[in-house]
C-alpha cells in the first residue's frame, strides 16, 4: 500500500526566519529534505507551505507544492488541510517529515509508514531511541515515551518516566540510570491515518497536552492509539538555531568534497 510524505515548511520560524530557504551546500535546506523523502518508498512527496517564496523555490527544483493557510497552529493542522485539499481517503497514510531535517534517513520514513500498515489498530506511528545517560532522562527538552509489549504508547512526557522509585529516593542517586531499566527518547517523525487527521483538528487541546506542551498527548487523551518502535537508524539532529545551520553546512560541504566524482 502506497503512502504520501508531506513536508510542512514555514518561513516565519521564531529562532531562524526563512529557515527552509537557507543555503546548504548550494541548495536550499528544503531541497535536501525533499530529496531524502524522494529516496523513501513514498508514492508521492508534497511540500506544504504558506509562503510564496518557499513555493517558488520548491517549484524551481520540481517539487509538488500545496499552498496552505497561514493560520495553522501546528504542522498537524497543515497536514490535515493538505489531505483535505488532495481529497485523500480516510485509510490513506501520510508521513509528516519536518522541513528542517535535511539528513533524515529515508529508512525512518518507510519505517513509520510500514508500522501503520502492520498495526491496523494504530492511528499514528512514531519512533524512539534508547537513552543511555541519566542527564537526558532528567532533561525536560528530551521527550520520553513509555509503551507496552506491542509498542503502543502509554504516555509521552518531559518528566523522567518511568520513575525509578527505589533507585532515585535521594537526589544524589539520580546521576545514573538504574541497572536493568530502559528509557526511551521520542523521535519526532509521525505517520498518520487520514481519518485521525480529520478528527484531530476537531479536538480541543487536551489538559495533558497543555501542561506538557506535547501535541501527541491530544491523540492519546481522545483514545487514539500511537505505535512506537525503536528507530532502525538514529537520525542526525535537525536545524533549530543558527549554530545548527552552520554546523550542518560544514558537514555537508565536507561530504560533497569527499564524494567520488561521477
Amino acid at each position: 500500500m502506497s503512502y504520501t510524505v508531506v513536508i510542512p515548511a514555514r518561513y516565519a520560524s521564531t529562532r531562524l526566519p526563512g529557515k527552509p530557504l537557507a543555503d546548504i551546500a548550494g541548495k536550499p535546506m528544503i531541497a535536501h529534505v525533499y530529496e531524502r523523502a524522494c529516496e523513501s518508498n513514498a508514492g508521492r512527496v508534497i511540500i506544504a507551505t504558506d509562503d510564496p517564496r518557499i513555493e517558488a523555490a520548491c517549484r524551481a527544483f520540481g517539487a509538488e507544492v500545496v499552498m496552505t493557510s497561514a493560520g495553522h497552529a501546528s504542522g498537524t493542522d497543515r497536514l490535515e488541510e493538505v489531505a483535505r485539499l488532495m481529497d485523500f481517503g480516510p485509510d490513506e497514510r501520510v508521513v509528516n517529515v519536518q522541513g528542517d531535517e535535511p539528513l533524515i534517513p529515508p529508512e525512518l520514513i518507510d519505517q513509520v509508514a510500514a508500522n501503520l500498515e502492520i498495526h491496523s489498530d494504530a492511528a499514528i506511528a512514531t519512533l524512539c531511541e534508547q537513552i543511555s545517560d541519566a542527564a537526558s532522562v532528567f532533561n525536560p527538552n528530551v521527550v520520553k515515551v513509555v509503551f507496552d509489549h506491542r509498542g503502543m504508547a502509554h504516555y509521552f512526557s518531559r518528566a523522567p518516566i518511568p520513575w525509578a522509585r527505589d533507585a532515585w529516593q535521594a537526589a544524589d542517586t539520580r546521576k545514573q540510570l538504574p541497572e536493568g531499566a530502559r528509557y526511551y527518547r521520542h523521535i519526532g517523525i509521525y505517520g498518520y491515518r487520514v481519518s485521525l487527521l480529520r478528527n484531530f483538528v476537531t479536538w480541543a487541546p487536551a489538559p495533558t497536552e497543555v501542561t506538557e506542551s506535547l501535541e501527541q498527548l491530544r491523540a492519546l487523551y481522545n483514545g487514539a492509539r500511537i505505535h512506537v518502535e525503536e528507530a532502525c537508524r538514529v537520525p542526525p539532529s535537525g536545524v533549530d538555531t543558527r549554530q545548527d545551520l552552520e554546523r550542518l553546512r560544514q558537514t555537508m560541504t565536507a561530504q560533497q568534497k569527499e564524494a567520488p566524482k561521477p
